[in-house]
């Protein structure tokens, strides 16, 4: 939980709250409404009011402190957060928030563009991303290597906003898919945008871990114009670039074959570390006019990341579809004149046990082969490891009018598009059905993701006096209408194209990442509407009740409708008790329900291809392949409140069942009469699979959990100093499950793959120009399945990983001069604490556990500076 910042100059909330969100009011005394927050106030503060750190998330009527909120709720200060030692917004919210995850992904395909980020345990999409108040857009990647717990995943991408651009983020630890729509069962994170209209401040980062590498330099700008004399523009915009990190050993299997002769292997041949950042530019725009009557308002952003990372090594004597499909006993061999083929001799790779054969007398077989006769083994004998990337993207507008109609009714009408675009590309890889006819550089475009989507509120509220009620009774109602959509676009031919070799065995597409093909490719949209109602009253002077109801209507799958009660008591001004009951869903996105991609994975032990195959195109052949239906969810909460003096202690238990969760199948052998009836069915691309699997609904689960948040002020050391203590205990439990369809290996890592418990003491310490901050958190156990072998003990060939618990500390001081110069220097994961050593790392070259929840590059050391003017 972070520090508590009491009588802050606020900007205090956020624009009207859509997609079934309030018409916010004033953060003020008196219980009369207003046409808006004082935050949503289009014009900029200039003067020197003093507000409370509020909220609008969970509540409809008056703005909420973490102190008067009925549900949870983290509001972490803009500054605060922009502090943190990281600079991706991820890794900032997960040094922030206990129950808030997110690892190091360093061979997970488009993963590694989108890191998947979990809250209470939940995947990605089970959280609600709001940007002054309105529905983010989800990106265009779908995680099919999330490690279990994000496996098929598809949500926002927060990390393409510049920290410098928030005034404060909000983060309610509850469902609340009655009030804000879909996803929103884990809860709702919320990124209010600065508004300011003189000023500005620029600044640079630079930081680097202790191991040498990981460079990162980071430099941001923002100004505050005025926009008419009524009115701000708010321009903030950040470029960073990160240099590849490594923490890898030696492949068991490349170092055989350098023990063998073979030339040209790499050490290490596969890198596990975070991938290079060659390019990341973000720019956010918040701005508004206030008029007589009606205000206007406007944000948005663009933003563009070009990443790329390793892939997995293909050794040169084992390799499917490319050196043998014997297990490496032979030699894979070619015939390239098919017209008049001859036979080529068979070259053995190893010898009656099982033995590598020296390279030396393999390269002189190969040497004596008829010149039609190809084996890439003499194009690339030390193996290779493609290289995988990805160019990304984003942009979003949100324009909106609002104002009030007569006695105090307060409408908003917005309008808001965003749009999510990924380009892959493959480096240092082949087509091997192509044989020597390779694109320049074995470079290939194999295609990419789009996901755009349009939404449209309209939302009235208005108090009225009642006969029953201690005060007003605040009714709220609204109607969105939002279109999804989500499109795939084909790759170059080579990515894609089905090689004279195929035939022969050799596998088609960029090895590692085949290409989208025109038949694959297309858009695939979908619309809903929704409407809802919202009331809340105090009963009583201490008793406050609110209730909500929300029903949608997809164009797919039909409508579903939820409620949500929320009730507070507060037994003295220092105690209160506070609790939740309500229903939630997630509807299945169009990209769940259509995605066509091949991705190679370890698979029982070894490296195979895999295609995840929209479950409509698969219906007949595998069991549960059937159109999706959406996630369906039951909500509870209970938690004690003591805010007293400096003291503010708050405790929440919460219960979370989900039914017919989606997520990605097992695997499924595909047999000859598979592929055939796949090609019936138009995609003979798919010739060369092995495995297949799709989204499904087959699955429920119970997460069971407890929040305890503590924070208190003093003026110890000369100065004001602030201690805050925020811990988490989560469990999910698999309730149902089919066998065959979903994996034992897979339950193991829903259930234990996040540590049970997380937390951290900080301490907040400023006095004059200086200050200085220092916080230790704690990780719990976790268990790892490396590299998703789909097996869960080492007896049944697996390769598991328990992983213990472990401490970090994150140091920093700095200084802030009157002429607006700060300077702060400091380390993240001070003491350089990494996991223990993977058992298995021999196998893939991985030297710690690659998910542990605290990262394994070690300490990170910064220095940031910068002006305010």
């Amino acid at each position: 939980m972070p520090v508590i910042h009491r009588n802050r100059l606020a900007l205090a909330v956020i624009a009207t709250l859509a997609a079934g969100t309030a018409v916010p009011v004033f953060a003020q005394e008196s219980p009369q409404p207003a046409p808006q927050a004082e935050a949503a106030a289009p014009a900029a503060e200039k003067g020197a009011t003093t507000l409370e750190t509020v909220s609008v998330l969970g509540s409809r009527t008056k703005p909420r402190t973490e102190a008067t909120s009925a549900v949870p709720i983290d509001i972490i200060g803009g500054e605060e957060f922009h502090n943190q030692p990281a600079v991706d917004v991820l890794d900032k919210m997960r040094t922030l928030i206990p129950s808030f995850n997110v690892s190091t992904i360093p061979i997970d395909d488009a993963a590694s563009l989108v890191r998947p980020a979990n809250l209470r345990g939940l995947p990605p999409d089970n959280t609600l991303i709001l940007v002054n108040g309105k529905r983010r857009h989800r990106a265009a990647v779908i995680t099919f290597l999330g490690h279990g717990l994000s496996d098929g995943s598809q949500g926002p991408d927060i990390s393409v906003f510049p920290s410098m651009a928030l005034e404060q983020v909000e983060v309610l630890r509850d469902g609340a898919a009655a009030q804000y729509g879909s996803d929103a069962i884990a809860g709702v994170i919320n990124f209010g945008l600065k508004r300011i209209d003189h000023g500005g401040t620029v600044e640079a980062f630079a930081g680097e871990y202790y191991e040498g590498d990981g460079f990162t330099q980071q430099y941001g700008a923002q100004v505050g114009l005025p926009l008419t004399a009524n009115g701000f523009a708010t321009l903030t915009a950040e470029w960073r670039s990160a240099d590849p990190t490594s923490r890898s050993v030696q492949r068991d299997d490349a170092a055989a074959n350098t023990a063998a002769g073979y030339p040209g292997v790499a050490d290490p041949a596969q890198v596990w570390g975070s991938p290079e950042t060659h390019e990341d530019m973000k720019f956010v725009a918040n701005f508004g006019i206030s008029g007589e009557s009606v205000d206007f308002y406007g944000f948005g952003n663009y933003a563009k990341r070009d990443v790329e990372g390793g892939f997995y090594y293909r050794d040169p004597t084992s390799r499917g579809g490319v050196y043998s499909n014997d297990g490496g006993d032979t030699l894979l061999i070619g015939d390239l004149n098919t017209a008049n083929a001859v036979t080529c001799p068979t070259i053995a790779l190893r010898d009656g046990s099982g033995n590598l054969l020296p390279y030396a007398g393999v390269a002189a077989a190969v040497a004596a082969l008829p010149a039609e006769c190809f084996t890439w083994l003499s194009q690339l004998p030390g193996g290779f490891t493609p290289h995988f990337g990805g160019r990304m993207e984003d942009s979003s507008l949100v324009l909106g009018v609002k104002g009030v109609w007569g006695d105090g009714w307060h409408w908003d009408l917005s309008g808001g598009y965003g749009k999510n675009e990924i380009s892959f590309y493959m480096l240092n890889t082949i087509n091997s059905s192509m044989g020597p006819s390779q694109p320049a550089e074995n470079e290939f475009a194999p295609g990419g993701n789009t996901q755009t989507e349009t939404n449209f509120n309209f939302d009235v509220a208005h108090d009225f006096e009642t006969g029953f009620t201690s005060g007003l009774l605040s009714v709220a109602m609204g109607a969105e209408w939002r279109k999804e959509e989500f499109e795939i676009s084909a790759g170059d031919y080579s990515s894609y194209a089905i090689g004279p070799l195929t035939q022969q065995g050799f596998s088609i597409g960029s090895n590692g990442f085949p290409g989208f093909n025109p038949t694959t490719a297309g858009s695939h949209a979908r619309d809903n509407w929704a409407l809802y109602v919202d009331v809340e009253a105090p009963l009583t002077e201490q008793f406050r009740l609110a209730a909500a109801v929300r029903h949608e209507d997809y164009e797919d799958f039909g409508g579903t409708t939820n409620w949500k009660l929320t009730g507070r008591y507060d037994f003295t001004e220092a105690f209160a008790v506070r609790g939740a009951v309500s229903t939630g869903f997630r509807a299945p996105t169009p990209g769940q329900s259509n995605v066509s991609q091949v991705t190679t994975a370890f698979i029982d032990g070894e490296l195979r291809d895999t295609a995840t195959l929209p479950p409509t195109l698969l219906v007949g052949l595998f069991p549960g392949a059937e159109p999706l239906k959406p996630e369906e969810s039951k909500n509870a909460s209970l938690g004690l409140v003591w805010n007293s003096g400096n003291w503010l202690v708050t405790a929440d238990a919460y219960r979370i069942e989900v039914t017919d969760r989606i997520a990605r199948s097992t695997d499924f052998d595909v047999t000859q009469a598979d592929r055939d009836e796949l090609a019936a069915r138009g995609h003979p691309e798919l010739a060369s699979l092995s495995r297949v699997g799709f989204f499904v609904n087959d699955f429920d689960t119970t997460t069971s959990g407890v929040d305890l948040v503590a924070s208190y002020d003093t003026d110890h050391f000369g100065g004001k100093t602030t201690y805050s203590l925020a811990a988490n205990w989560n469990k999910t439990e698999v309730d149902d499950f089919t066998p065959g369809i979903i994996s034992a290996a897979r339950v193991k890592k829903l259930e234990e793959s996040l540590p049970r418990t997380k937390g951290y003491l900080s301490v907040n310490h400023q006095r004059d120009v200086f200050h200085a901050n220092a916080r230790v958190s704690y990780y719990g156990s976790f268990y790892e399945d490396h590299l998703d072998s789909d097996v869960v003990s080492a007896a049944d060939g697996g390769l598991p990983i328990y992983g213990g618990s472990a401490v970090t500390v994150d140091a920093e001081i700095g200084w802030k001069f009157a002429s607006g110069l700060y300077v702060d220097l400091g380390a993240q994961n001070l003491f350089d604490k990494v996991p223990d050593e993977n058992p298995w790392g021999g196998v893939a070259g991985a030297k710690y556990p690659v998910h542990a929840p605290y990262g394994f590059n070690g300490g990170f050391y910064y220095g940031r500076i910068g002006y305010k003017f």
